[in-house]
């Protein structure tokens, strides 16, 4: 190994002769050679890998699902304010389940700047995943729409238009992601310079 170590310049691979001598290689290279010789070891790392990934992802993954949570929350928030104040005055010819929709994509437009059917028409292959608008937002996006879905329940029951509302809500979003935005680069400085 040591004549082909030499006559190669293998970079990654050492190897010496001696008390303490033997074979040495950098870990991409060990592991790839182990996969080879070993199907046991092979599926050892893969298995081990996929585990690690897993412990990742649910560490990201906690903080982001309790946004969605608290979202789903104060949707429930805006909806209620729906069936108290804007059905009433529905009249009979309109739909009470458009109002939910309409309600919802002001929202989406306001937060995203457009509606989830808009979102899923450009998104083809994140919807066949089974993703929706929501599921893809940030952190921050979500902890937005979650306040903008309790104050647009607020700004129903005071009996405000739906444009009025929408300003309101346009300027609640610029003003939140100025803050989180400043908040977040601030953790980062804070983060990199500890």
């Amino acid at each position: 190994m040591k004549e082909w170590v030499a006559r190669t310049g293998a970079i990654g691979l050492t190897a010496k002769t001696g008390r303490y001598g033997g074979t040495y290689a950098h870990t991409d290279i060990a592991f790839n050679f182990g996969m080879w010789i070993s199907p046991i070891f092979q599926l050892y790392i893969v298995k081990e890998y996929q585990r690690l990934k897993e412990i990742e992802s649910n560490q990201y993954n906690l903080e982001w699902n309790v946004k969605r949570l608290l979202s789903k929350a104060n949707y429930r928030i805006n909806t209620d304010a729906i069936d108290k104040y804007m059905i009433p005055k529905l009249s009979f010819s309109q739909r009470k389940e458009w109002v939910y929709s309409d309600e919802a994509d002001l929202l989406n437009i306001v937060m995203f700047g457009c509606t989830a059917k808009q979102w899923r028409e450009a998104n083809p292959g994140r919807v066949l995943k089974g993703e929706n608008l929501r599921d893809v937002a940030s952190i921050n996006d979500l902890a937005i729409l979650s306040n903008l879905e309790s104050l647009n329940a607020t700004l129903l029951k005071n009996g405000l238009s739906r444009k009025e509302r929408a300003r309101i809500l346009i300027e609640t979003v610029k003003e939140q992601k100025k803050v989180l935005d400043r908040v977040c680069r601030q953790i980062l400085r804070n983060f990199i310079t500890n």
